[in-house]
């Protein structure tokens, strides 16, 4: 691991091992400090990881603190049967038919970002230049402000905005630095004894502040709004709402409810504006991709007399294979974590094992960019996602969001923000690279996910 987070991305020591390894072993292994790691790259073995050994793999394994650190008590976080209670009683948030009940907050917060645009096509130098990162990070945290905390952010008009500079803090800052990182990572045991916790102290107080703020301001005054926080309110005051299968839950704590809320900010605001930062320069280098998905977008939005509904999304079938391809391309998060609750036996290999209590890795971005499994696998090409193409390939070749029953319970409100602000832009807006474009593009070595290393600006002009 030496050079990690300055020579090279997390991403980069994955494609390395996967390279070493594939073709001649089902899983390969390393080290964290004096941790062994299970690193899988056969396909069936993944299966069996994800959804049909699940219960032997249940656990993330990843550090939490509910007694020190109250909002990594989140569904990302948790294991055993803290996260499977907690799953069930969230899981009905997350239905289609609560989709459309946020679907019109989400646009009315999209209808934002036209105007954002416009002030950079007529500022005073008329250069129409726009650091896209900020503008689509300003547009996920306000989509979120109003979805999970209840409250009007609008950064999309004022960057300097209270809830958008904490929302920044709480991506970019923690207690422990990168050893520290690294230590509660490798031991969260020990860690959890030693009373470590990741978040900044005002930070937290600001994040369980406004959520308490929020419940009393609406349980006062019975307020009912179409957002992420009224369905939550509804499981805290015993009201019972169903998931997709009929099944009925209850009962959500405050601090439950503020997790929830904190890990709806870190994990949607930053992996969505992330993965709209990437299409939109993709497009801007691929004209033609471009000029396709406005006209598809255009032309629904003139079928449905320029007014956006929830039905819409489905018919804008391209759209969706530019943000499958951006997902592929550069996937939000570049491995997947599992813990092996019991010792698995490889089928078929006798001589492996992954053992009771020992990390796994699933390097996603290692299949989704296999030549084996995507023709030329560093281009961007939307036709990978065509329907056929789709129909092809194993589904565990795509992962994103995941898979099995830990696969990522707020996927349809990501593609849902993400389809929303990218039609928007589209059916308005030009992009183009300009001089100060990064081309190539480089990823941040200091962060786990893929993100743009620097700034990323591109040219708007409106059609």
């Amino acid at each position: 691991m030496r050079g990690l987070g300055r020579q090279y991305h997390w991403k980069d020591i994955n494609e390395r091992i996967y390279k070493k390894f594939k073709n001649t072993t089902p899983i390969a292994g390393f080290y964290t400090f004096t941790t062994r790691a299970a690193f899988v790259m056969d396909l069936d073995v993944v299966k069996d990881i994800m959804i049909k050994q699940f219960q032997s793999f249940t656990d993330r394994g990843l550090f939490h603190n509910e007694r020190d650190d109250p909002l990594t008590a989140n569904l990302l976080f948790l294991d055993g049967e803290r996260w499977r209670v907690l799953r069930h009683k969230v899981s009905p948030v997350f239905t289609t038919g609560k989709m459309k009940f946020m679907f019109p907050t989400v646009v009315q917060v999209g209808e934002r970002l036209e105007p954002a645009c416009l002030k950079f096509i007529n500022s005073e130098d008329g250069s129409g230049i726009v650091e896209a990162k900020d503008l689509c990070a300003r547009y996920t945290t306000d989509v979120i402000g109003y979805c999970a905390f209840g409250i009007e952010c609008c950064s999309l008009k004022d960057p300097q905005q209270l809830f958008y500079i904490m929302s920044k803090r709480a991506l970019l800052e923690n207690n422990l630095g990168s050893l520290g990182v690294a230590f509660r990572g490798s031991f969260p045991k020990l860690a959890r004894r030693l009373h470590m916790k990741d978040t900044v102290a005002d930070v937290e107080n600001f994040f369980l502040g406004t959520v308490r703020e929020t419940v009393r301001y609406r349980e006062e005054n019975s307020i009912q709004r179409s957002d992420f926080m009224n369905l939550l309110l509804e499981l805290k005051n015993n009201r019972v709402i169903k998931n997709e299968t009929g099944d009925e839950f209850v009962n959500l704590t405050f601090n439950e409810i503020a997790a929830q809320a904190f890990l709806f900010l870190v994990a949607g605001s930053e992996t969505s504006s992330n993965t709209m930062v990437f299409a939109l320069y993709e497009l801007a280098l691929h004209q033609e991709v471009q000029d396709r998905a406005r006209a598809e977008v255009q032309t629904v939005f003139e079928a449905c007399n320029g007014e956006m509904v929830y039905e819409t999304m489905s018919q804008m079938k391209y759209l969706k294979q530019v943000i499958d391809e951006t997902l592929r391309l550069h996937t939000p998060l570049p491995v997947l974590n599992r813990h092996a609750l019991e010792d698995y036996p490889v089928p078929g290999h006798p001589k492996y094992v992954i053992r009771k209590d020992m990390p796994v890795i699933i390097p996603a971005i290692c299949l989704h960019r296999d030549e084996q499994y995507y023709p030329y696998p560093d281009v961007f090409n939307p036709d990978n996602f065509t329907p056929e193409q789709v129909a092809l390939r194993d589904p565990v070749l795509y992962l994103p969001f995941g898979d099995g029953p830990r696969n990522c319970i707020g996927l349809r409100f990501a593609k849902m923000q993400m389809m929303v602000g990218l039609s928007l832009l589209l059916s308005k807006f030009k992009f183009t690279i300009c001089e100060r474009t990064p081309v190539p593009m480089k990823y941040d070595k200091e962060n786990f996910m893929l993100t743009p290393e620097k700034d990323l600006y591109l040219k708007v002009s409106r059609i």
